[in-house]
């Protein structure tokens, strides 16, 4: 195997790293900077990002947090169903309405108990 073979492969490195960076420089020079309180004010946990890291978070955080991981994760059962849907059948639409009706009724019961209200 020649070295040379890999001119192209490295040269296609180069030049994407160099408009990568090109691309960022211009950004970074040519962007406004005009902060404000509300640019400036904490997100996703509400609390401060430069306080005691032993202070207590709120649970609903975490409650909605695990909420959010799991639905999503669910969902990603279905990519694999929907790249085999051809092969699978009528049996495997079937099994999937029963999945999507499963995951509906948790969904809807954790709305009714006011799992995803913050406040």
């Amino acid at each position: 195997m020649n070295l040379a073979q890999y001119l192209p492969v490295l040269l296609f490195i180069l030049v994407g790293a160099a408009v990568g960076a090109i691309v960022l420089g211009i950004g970074s020079v040519l962007k406004p900077h005009r902060p404000d309180a509300s640019k400036n004010a904490p997100y996703e946990c509400g609390f401060d990002a430069f306080e005691d890291a032993r202070m207590k978070f709120d649970v609903r955080f975490y409650l909605v947090a695990i909420l959010f991981i799991l639905f999503d994760l669910e969902i990603a059962f279905l990519f694999p169903w929907a790249l085999a849907f051809k092969d699978v059948g009528i049996a495997g639409f079937g099994a999937a309405l029963l999945f999507l009706a499963i995951l509906t009724v948790g969904f809807v019961y954790e709305w009714k108990k006011g799992a995803l209200e913050w406040e």
